[in-house]
């Protein structure tokens, strides 16, 4: 069997399909998310400045992350720093540098709403976003897979000998799930913060534990780190989750 592709080629041009899937799931993200706060009443005016604003701040994030963790090659391949159509964007530097950007702009796009309300809003699609990315984009990416494995669903990967856990449909299975439940969960409990918190917790938890026993720690994402965010990050979601119930008490 051989590895899944990670390029097409027509003519002259050369199409990354890690770039062109992650793309692919950023717009429909976007309209899923701007669809969403127009039902909630929310002003769409300037949201492609702040989706673009937290794009540019995520890409940059990711890369930076992604070249620390892994600085024993990069440090020997500057030429590779702002290669990101070859993959290495670690989601957690993406976060950690968007979500000041969010809290800012949101600030000044949508001061009548608070950070919580308007993060309840977003996070479903920022979900099924990153439900849909994790399929089309490291899913046909060099060193896309997770551990060898023997296993009948194990696939090929460029860049990686043997079969390996398709950890990328892993994920977005996970990720999809996670969807689901979120869009049942504001129904039913819709106080303000509670999707965010169960998000976050759950999100984070299941991230770590991706890392720890599909990726080890050789992934290329700097796994400890990955997986300290992951556990940061669920504890963070506790507390906003804590919060929500006690201010409806």
């Amino acid at each position: 069997m051989s590895a899944l592709p990670v390029a097409v080629h027509l003519g002259p041009l050369t199409f990354h399909l890690y770039g062109l899937g992650l793309a692919l799931a950023a717009y429909v993200a976007f309209e899923y998310a701007e669809r969403r706060l127009g039902r909630r009443g929310y002003t769409t005016t300037n949201f492609g400045r702040y989706v673009a604003a937290l794009l540019v701040a995520g890409l940059i994030g990711a890369r930076v992350a992604n070249v620390a963790t892994n600085w024993s090659y990069y440090r020997g391949h500057v030429g590779s720093w702002f290669a990101v159509w070859q993959g290495g964007l670690a989601s957690f530097g993406g976060i950690a540098l968007a979500i000041p950007v969010a809290l800012r702009l949101g600030k000044r796009f949508w001061p009548e709403s608070s950070a919580l309300a308007f993060a309840d809003t977003l996070l479903p699609a920022i979900v099924a976003g990153w439900a849909l990315g994790r399929v089309l984009g490291p899913q046909f990416m060099v060193d896309g897979g997770g551990h060898l494995t023997h296993q009948w669903f194990g696939m090929h990967y460029h860049g990686q000998v043997g079969k390996r856990v398709p950890v990328p449909l892993i994920q977005g299975a996970e990720d999809a799930l996670l969807w689901i439940a979120l869009c049942r969960l504001e129904r039913r409990h819709p106080r303000v913060g509670t999707v965010t918190g169960v998000a976050l917790t759950v999100w984070g938890v299941v991230r770590a534990a991706d890392e720890r026993w599909l990726l080890g720690q050789q992934s290329h994402s700097g796994s400890v780190g990955v997986q300290l965010a992951g556990l940061a990050m669920a504890l963070a979601g506790v507390v906003i989750w804590l919060r929500s119930r006690s201010a409806e008490a």
